[in-house]
């Protein structure tokens, strides 16, 4: 029976606080990126990405930073079952930075950490024995009871005949050489160290190291001779990593030169961060290694994930998905400076996405101008706020916690509204734009960064753009100037963008039109990772702009009906058309929802639970409305296949 798992990687999990600020000192970083970090958990997530079925086995703290890492795990699919909680310690942490080409400062804060508190008692063994390869690196054999699960979790895997590797990760602070400050150091000769290693090599059908960490497990700094010394107690795979030359591999005697081993080709490109890049190479020689591909065909995998970590920030966010790194096998990059490849850095964005939504009803609730100017006719302006808690309230009924729901609230008026729905699991998107605006105007400000960096993680931004393919060029120009700025902010940001068109409120439309104004918006440069469209009611009109999108972007989230205030006749309608297409994944819709409620409620004729009740009966017909459509159109589809 094939194992259930491709890998389970064992040792350190840590939150990486890197410094945005690039080309300083340490001390004068201002802000940091939060990323999932820990070279066994960075593997399982390069694994994981690459199509491998990947698991880690460590431990994080009962706290805030502990349950980040269980969720980013989950989200990039690494199995998490091996992953404890410890009551009495800390999440491990490392704050890092960029200094120039060739300095990464990075302080370890790992005192009594929670991953070094893994024991014999944590390796289940029917656990290991589900995975194919277990991986470990060598900073958990650098304390006795680190060390002694995982020996306890090899020798398992080796005596089921199950592969064992080793990335000797060789860290001399964490082993106990140099101080707090010396983080950066990547070697310090130690006979302690080099014995420590030796002892388990024996134990490993791969072992894998830079020069520097050749030389510590082979106890010399003549990289031949250490690896001869390793040869001489392990009949592992040995790679050797060097840097811009590549990476050898020696599956029998040590030659006389590195350049006699297996290589892969290398990539010549500007190395922006070095750290992580280890970790990256290694997820991607266990794709090619756990699938029998050929050695060369490993470390050309291997070397390109590396290719790839040194050019971006952060670690495990710098990985590629497979999809991304067969395109680049195959395409290559006129850019030495990865980061900067437009078309490679969309489909990473594209294919690194996590959750799925297969499914999206949406109460939409963001109405500023139309709620203002009802409430200041009931003179109860200052009734907004608590007027839009109901309609989460309204939202968090029908969803019951289910999957595939939704809601479209502004930081303004809804602000308490979004503070609550930070507890729930809804999708959550938030506007932009000035109400009404033509052309374009943003409410966040002229500064669209720095307004969208105090966002939330997973909030969607969504812009309405009221645009017509008959517009002149100065409006045109205008509007798109506005959107690819907004565009560019929210992926620096590491947001989603939803683009909300509706030409019909600007002049007459036809079946042609909505798709126009998607391929103009794609032959500017916008790269929407969802499409809101008003509700058409025939197919050739949404057939046109749903192969607008799947001709420009196939990575695209799909489409989401808006209401335009239609009843539920014309909603019915529109969504019959609409879900026989894959691409459309739902709805979102406000006014045919609230509007009753908010001007009863505003005029003070009915009160919250009346008001609640009605928003809620609304939302779940039409949810019910479209779980139908979407079930007649799957039908259909599976008929005309047929």
């Amino acid at each position: 029976m094939p194992a259930a798992l491709d890998v389970i990687t064992i040792g350190r999990l840590s939150v990486d606080l890197y410094g945005s600020q690039i080309g300083g000192r340490l001390e004068d970083m201002r802000s940091f990126d939060k990323y999932l970090g820990g070279s066994p958990a960075n593997m399982a997530v390069g694994a994981s990405r690459l199509g491998l079925r990947a698991a880690l086995l460590s431990k994080v703290g009962d706290e805030h930073m502990g349950r980040f890492l269980l969720e980013e795990l989950e989200r990039e699919g690494v199995d998490i079952r091996g992953v404890s909680t410890d009551p009495e310690r800390l999440t491990a942490l490392v704050i890092l930075g960029i200094r120039d080409d060739h300095s990464f400062p990075l302080i370890f804060f790992r005192e009594n950490c929670a991953d070094m508190a893994l024991t014999e008692d944590d390796i289940d063994p029917d656990f290991i024995l589900e995975a194919g390869c277990v991986t470990v690196t060598g900073t958990h054999l650098s304390h006795p009871r680190t060390r002694d699960a995982v020996l306890k979790a090899v020798r398992i895997a080796r005596e089921a005949g199950r592969r064992t590797a080793l990335d000797i990760d060789y860290r001399p602070n964490l082993w106990g050489l140099g101080g707090h400050g010396t983080g950066e150091e990547r070697f310090v000769a130690s006979p302690e160290v080099s014995a420590q290693l030796q002892s388990t090599l024996f134990l490993f059908d791969l072992i894998v190291g830079t020069e520097e960490e050749i030389h510590i497990a082979g106890g010399t700094t003549d990289t031949i001779a250490a690896l001869r010394t390793i040869r001489s107690l392990s009949d592992a795979v040995l790679v050797c990593k060097r840097g811009p030359m590549g990476a050898s591999a020696f599956t029998g005697d040590i030659p006389d030169s590195l350049d006699d081993g297996i290589a892969g080709p290398g990539f010549p490109i500007e190395v922006f961060n070095v750290l992580g890049a280890g970790d990256g190479f290694m997820a991607g020689l266990l794709r090619g290694w756990l699938r029998d591909e050929p050695w060369e065909t490993a470390l050309t995998y291997a070397n390109a994930c590396g290719a790839f970590a040194v050019s971006r920030h952060g670690c495990a966010p710098a990985y590629p998905s497979w999809h991304e790194l067969s395109w680049f096998l195959a395409n290559g990059s006129s850019e030495r400076a990865l980061r900067k490849d437009q078309a490679l850095e969309q489909i990473h964005w594209a294919t690194n996405r996590v959750h799925d939504w297969p499914e999206l009803r949406v109460f939409a609730f963001d109405h500023r101008g139309d709620l203002e100017r009802l409430a200041e006719g009931a003179g109860a302006s200052d009734r907004l706020p608590a007027f839009k808690t109901l309609c989460l309230q309204a939202a968090e009924r029908v969803a019951a916690d289910g999957d595939g729901y939704g809601i479209i609230c502004d930081g303004r008026l809804g602000r308490e509204a979004l503070f609550r729905a930070a507890d729930t699991p809804l999708w959550v998107a938030r506007p932009v734009e000035v109400p009404g605006s033509r052309p374009l105007a943003l409410e966040i400000g002229p500064d669209f960064g720095s307004a969208l960096g105090e966002w939330p993680a997973g909030h969607v931004v969504k812009v309405l753009c009221r645009c017509h393919p008959d517009d002149d060029a100065a409006m045109k120009a205008e509007q798109e100037t506005t959107l690819l700025r907004l565009a560019d902010a929210v992926r620096h940001q590491r947001l989603e963008l939803l683009l909300e068109v509706v030409p019909s409120v600007v002049g007459p439309c036809d079946d042609a039109t909505t798709a126009n104004i998607i391929r103009r918006m794609y032959d500017v440069g916008m790269r929407p990772d969802w499409w809101k469209l008003e509700p058409m009611q025939n197919a050739a009109a949404w057939a046109n702009a749903c192969a607008a999108i799947e001709d420009n972007d196939p990575w695209c989230r799909g489409v989401v009906v808006l209401g335009l205030a239609a009843d539920e006749a014309h909603l019915k309608k529109s969504f019959a058309v609409a879900a026989r297409n894959p691409l459309v994944k739902g709805f979102a819709v406000g006014r045919t929802i609230f509007w009753s409620a908010a001007e009863h409620w505003l005029a003070g004729d009915i009160d919250d639970a009346e008001a609640v009740d009605r928003m809620a009966d609304i939302y779940a017909r039409l949810c019910t409305i479209w779980d139908r459509a979407r079930s007649e159109g799957a039908a259909a589809q599976a008929g005309a296949r047929a």
